[in-house]
């Protein structure tokens, strides 16, 4: 079998940022693939399930409820690794496109009060398994230390 390109990344290197990990075809629509990684793969500890969980949780409902983005948001989720989540969008994209969507969408998970949403039986396959304070810490990490400080590194694969 082919190696997938995300498996052509050395993951040795690879810090954190808003990547563009592949770019499809769906007809006549471009899907772009983001990586959206959080921590330092192999050298930072991964996120545990619950904060994962909401984050997903609340990165989906804030991009899914975009005023100019929600129609071109096909899926965010988290990656099976733990250090980060995909995001999918209709459309051909850059990273530097989606930085200030990405500003806004972790900066609401920062200061996120209130109910997660989606967090009944009725709603969600695990409903007990969140962790607003830890995935709130996760967020504002990522927000003031990767895209406030957003450079070359943290948006192109290159070398690795």
């Amino acid at each position: 079998m082919k190696t997938i390109a995300s498996f052509t990344v050395d993951h040795t290197k690879l810090l954190p940022g808003v990547y563009v990990s592949r770019k499809d075809t769906a007809g006549d629509t471009v899907v772009t693939t983001f990586d959206i990684r959080m921590t330092a793969p192999n050298r930072e500890p991964v996120m545990n399930t619950a904060e994962i969980h909401t984050i997903e949780h609340l990165g989906a409902t804030f991009l899914r409820n975009h005023e100019e983005w929600a129609d071109r948001i096909l899926y965010f989720g988290p990656m099976g690794c733990r250090t980060g989540f995909y995001l999918l969008l209709a459309g051909n994209y850059s990273s530097l496109d989606i930085l200030p969507l990405m500003r806004e969408c972790f900066s609401f998970i920062a200061d996120y009060e209130g109910e997660i949403p989606g967090v009944a039986p009725e709603q969600c396959g695990n409903y007990l398994d969140q962790n607003l304070p830890m995935a709130k810490y996760l967020a504002k990490r990522f927000y003031e230390t990767v895209l406030l400080r957003f450079s070359e590194e943290h948006y192109t694969y290159t070398n690795l």
